[in-house]
């Protein structure tokens, strides 16, 4: 028995040596170590490629397919905010059926009653639910001025749940003897992939309302992270970085850190000047559209600083001219650098506990789109939260907003109360009031 156990102990072994359980960006400076898989490289790349070594032929498809994404991210930016939201709800739903659909075959559950609906039943119900919140907090006029509108908005949160509540009893209903457990791993496998996918999608739109650039920067700096995090490792990687990535390396870690705090300081330079990057989106009532004109913030304005005295005798510069906001960029790209690729370590750590090698097969070389937005992820929940501490204080319009669905007697009532703390401060003289 022990020695089956040992036996079985090696073959575990050799298998996850097999598996790299990285994405097509995350592999830096050694070979391809994977198990046999079908090639999805298009056709006219293998022959075009043909006659390069399988360590440089992965280098020309990761780089051409790369190159094609980043000018797919130019075209949807040029789009406007509309396209972008669309997008982001489309890479949603395609992570949502990535990792829903591995939890199919690695538990089988291909039999289980209802799974597969409830399981979309239940995004349904989570995406009306945040979609609804930003339609309200955004759409605040729109909403008030339809009277469907106004009506689904005043009662959103019962109705949601309501709609949960629903696919909770149906998910009671559904259950059978011989497969409660199963049923139970399924209903756990769903809710977590709500949590990670749905919710933090959420947020990205919420960090597009605040202004392109809370979206722009942040994806870019994740992008030029991942690309020269690949390239240094690709070139100079000696020394492995962590187990669960083999082939992360110190070197393209620490070279794509700097790499992207210079690259997250001249690209938010050179967007600051531009107010369709810089200012909040909003929907205009009047044209029932978008707009992004507004007269920029202290944040997006040149201000001169003076050069800490250690680097004024290295460059011989004493005051050099900023935007605030590129300060700001340093903490982002930052974030992207250190901590952002912990969320890659954490998707290599899921694959190599399930023993795949990508979430899907969707762009050949970098697996699906889950493999390149595992690190997004956690990037867009850091802005948000970074926003809220250190940017944005309480919002006037959303108070205002409150305001206005208040009751009559209830609007009077902080009306006075405000009179009364403002004339208390001196703001307000007794005959002004």
């Amino acid at each position: 028995m022990c020695a089956r156990k040992r036996q079985s102990e090696l073959e575990e072994s050799e298998l996850e040596n097999k598996l790299d359980g990285e994405t097509a960006s995350d592999t830096e400076g050694k070979p391809e170590v994977a198990p046999a898989a079908p090639d999805d490289t298009p056709e006219v790349l293998n022959r075009a490629l043909s006659n390069l070594s399988s360590r440089w032929k992965n280098w020309w498809v990761r780089g051409i397919l790369t190159l094609a994404m980043i000018v797919f991210f130019f075209i949807i930016i040029y789009l406007g905010p509309m396209v972008l939201m669309m997008i982001v709800m489309c890479v949603q739903i395609k992570c949502f059926h990535e990792i829903i659909t591995i939890g199919y075959n690695v538990y089988h559950s291909y039999e289980l009653p209802w799974f597969r609906t409830l399981s979309w039943y239940f995004l349904l119900c989570v995406n009306y639910f945040f979609y609804g919140e930003t339609v309200t907090d955004y759409f605040f006029t729109l909403v008030q001025r339809e009277e469907p509108l106004r009506i689904l908005s005043k009662y959103h949160r019962f109705i949601s749940f309501a709609l949960y509540l629903t696919g909770f009893c149906m998910f009671v209903l559904s259950l059978v003897k011989k497969h409660y457990r199963l049923q139970f791993y399924m209903f756990g496998w769903t809710h977590v992939t709500l949590l990670i996918v749905v919710t933090q999608s959420h947020l990205i739109i919420h960090n597009l309302f605040e202004g392109m650039i809370w979206f722009i920067v942040p994806i870019s700096c994740v992008i030029c992270n991942d690309i020269m995090a690949y390239m240094f490792g690709f070139f100079f990687g000696r020394t492995p970085l962590i187990k669960l990535s083999p082939k992360k390396t110190w070197e393209g870690f620490i070279g794509g850190f700097f790499a992207t705090v210079v690259f997250g300081l001249l690209l938010s330079y050179m967007m600051s000047g531009y107010r369709c990057f810089v200012c909040p989106v909003e929907f205009n009532n009047d044209t029932n559209s978008f707009t992004v004109d507004c007269e920029p913030s202290e944040l997006f304005q040149l201000h001169k600083y003076n050069m800490p005295s250690v680097l004024q005798s290295v460059i011989g510069w004493k005051t050099v001219q900023m935007y605030p906001f590129q300060i700001h960029s340093i903490a982002l790209s930052t974030f992207a650098s250190l901590i952002g690729p912990f969320g890659g370590f954490f998707a290599s750590g899921f694959k190599r506990a399930f023993k795949i090698k990508d979430f899907a097969n969707t762009i050949p070389g970098h697996g699906g789109i889950m493999d390149r937005f595992d690190c997004q992820y956690l990037m867009a929940t850091f802005v948000n939260v970074y926003i809220a501490s250190f940017i944005r204080g309480p919002n006037p319009s959303k108070l205002i907003q409150q305001f206005l669905t208040l009751r009559p007697d209830q609007q009077l009532h902080i009306f006075n109360t405000l009179k009364a703390h403002l004339v208390d401060k001196g703001m307000l003289t007794g005959s002004e009031a």
